[in-house]
């Protein structure tokens, strides 16, 4: 059939059908490397004037920022991915997905139909590549389903537990021709609580003494993150973030009362194991958020437990509830905000929580040449409201989850899967789809070696995130752990930098090197005011680890309790 044949009868190819598809589904901004087994979808995403396509360095650095994309945004995030290596360079980005509960899209190029299972040039049988870090993994075969495929891609990636999903597109059927109708645009369901559950939880808190809510999870909205705030609020309840979720609670509020990270202030470790009733919202409980799963027994807990989550299998996984609810959490948080409290015994407990966080939070200034809670704070008083903080996974990250603070959901993306390579992809695709914001991003000089390269794309495109590159030349993590476990005997965590000033004047963005605490905040407000992605370069005393010891303190106690 020629061309013209084809337009009169209103085929489209593969391609033009699943462009046509994320348009109709609200989606349009994908991340990218452009590879030859998808080129009728880049093809038609020609024709899609208003489509924002960015084209990233590495696929690593397309996933993540996606990844962040549907964190900072509550919608699915879409990166599109060449077959083999391209969807081998993605998985990071699915993974993070999979344990952050973030929607997200990966379209797969994928060899011709006539090539399967002969082992051809980069072909993956993605669908047993992929079962572990996906809700869905499927190829579409046929070009008459690509509707029904991309249609259930989106409802499956947002609805229960949001979520990653991928979807391999053989290239020959991109360019197959169908009149194949559109889809409508997806509906996504999550559960509800019953009135008798709501009557149940009431209950157990009217009996409770020192109750503590801890928040977490996907699938927040800003109205369910107010609600559950009311609901905090009318119970007088100390809520807690879990791991690396700080934006779901407005730290301002005298209810929040800190997160449980890989560094808690420890008066809140305390507080969870002398509470007598754990309210748990969203989160899931994971390794983190327990502290290796230390601060509960499981599988049946000591104290009262009540489990609230998008995922019934997620319910009763690890610990045992004595209520557990299956709800959304919009439809959770309207339900609660609605309850009626009565008097409650617990106003001394939540307020003793409230200033043992708000003393942990206050930086507090140090001796030496570079005081990085100085520095904190010189970044606190030019965030606004609205500003995003991207967090990439290591030691140092303990400053930014330590001290700064946030006021409203979707201004804070990190890992909670502890992917390195995060947070600089992360800062550009906010910077990208927020350009009206201010973007933060927090990186060790191991995690911005890994994924530096798309500081490219955000100077191609015209995305302006302030990077802080925490540089002490070395894997900072594992030397902790070292210092820990194997006192005296690091290897294997020294590492050569380039002059990274030199190295992001290339790219095309702005570079400052700090040494001394006065010179940040002067470095800080020209990288504002720069109009270009920007680098501030922290040299670090290796030896300053966290925000509570020193290395030499960690080598000292773990010789005193004999480790070898």
């Amino acid at each position: 059939m020629s061309d013209s044949t084809k337009a009169n009868t209103n085929m489209r190819n593969g391609g033009q059908v699943l462009a046509d598809q994320l348009r109709i589904h609200g989606c349009d901004t994908a991340f990218c490397v452009a590879g030859e087994s998808y080129l009728e979808l880049l093809d038609a995403l020609y024709d899609h004037k208003d489509f924002k396509l960015y084209t990233c360095r590495n696929e690593t650095g397309a996933a993540n920022a996606a990844e962040a994309y549907g964190k900072l945004t509550g919608k699915p995030g879409v990166v599109m991915v060449t077959r083999g290596p391209g969807a081998c360079h993605g998985v990071i980005g699915l993974h993070t997905a999979y344990q952050d509960s973030t929607p997200l899209i990966m379209l797969i190029g994928q060899v011709a139909r006539d090539q399967f299972d002969r082992e051809a040039f980069q072909e993956i049988d993605y669908r047993r590549m992929l079962g572990q870090v996906t809700k869905w993994t499927a190829q579409i075969e046929d070009v008459e389903r690509v509707p029904e495929y991309i249609a259930r891609a989106f409802s499956v990636a947002m609805s229960g537990r949001p979520g990653p999903v991928a979807l391999a597109l053989p290239e020959d059927m991109l360019r197959d021709f169908s009149s194949v109708a559109d889809a409508a645009p997806y509906r996504y369901t999550r559960a509800a609580p019953s009135t008798e559950d709501m009557q149940s939880m009431a209950e157990m808190l009217k009996n409770a003494e020192r109750p503590l809510m801890v928040v977490g999870g996907g699938g927040w909205s800003q109205q369910a993150a107010n609600d559950i705030q009311s609901f905090a609020k009318t119970w007088d309840l100390p809520v807690a973030c879990s791991f690396r979720r700080l934006d779901i609670i407005n730290h301002f509020g005298d209810r929040f009362v800190g997160d449980l990270s890989t560094a808690p202030a420890p008066k809140l470790l305390q507080m969870v194991k002398d509470a007598d009733l754990l309210l748990v919202i969203g989160a899931r409980l994971g390794e983190i958020t327990t502290q290796g799963y230390s601060m509960m027994d499981s599988p049946k807990p000591s104290k009262k437990f009540i489990h609230i989550h998008a995922s019934a299998e997620e319910i009763g996984s690890v610990y045992q509830p004595d209520l557990g609810i299956q709800s959304g959490m919009s439809s959770f948080a309207a339900a609660a905000k609605a309850l009626k409290s009565s008097q409650v015994p617990w106003a001394d407990w939540r307020a003793t929580a409230r200033a043992d966080f708000e003393k942990w939070a206050t930086p507090v200034a140090a001796d030496g040449d570079l005081d990085l809670a100085t520095c904190m704070a010189e970044i606190r008083k030019r965030a606004d409201a609205d500003s995003i903080v991207t967090v990439d996974a290591g030691n140092f990250s303990g400053w930014a989850m330590r001290y700064m603070q946030f006021q409203q959901l979707h201004t804070f993306a990190a890992p909670t899967s502890g992917a390195m390579g995060y947070a600089v992809p992360a800062a550009v695709g906010a910077a990208l789809a927020f350009p009206n914001r201010k973007v933060f991003g927090f990186v060790g000089d191991g995690g911005f070696m890994m994924t530096s390269q798309e500081l490219a794309t955000a100077a191609q495109y015209g995305g302006n995130p302030v990077i802080f590159l925490f540089n002490n030349g070395m894997y900072g993590t594992i030397r902790a752990h070292q210092a820990k476990r194997h006192p005296g005997r690091a290897i294997a965590i020294e590492l050569k930098n380039p002059d990274f000033h030199k190295l992001v004047e290339a790219y095309g963005c702005h570079g400052e090197t700090v040494e001394k605490t006065a010179e940040f905040g002067p470095a800080l407000d020209r990288a504002l005011a720069s109009g270009r992605p920007a680098v501030i370069n922290i040299k670090m005393d290796p030896n300053i680890i966290s925000t509570t010891t020193t290395l030499e303190k960690m080598e000292e106690v773990s010789r005193a309790a004999g480790a070898v």
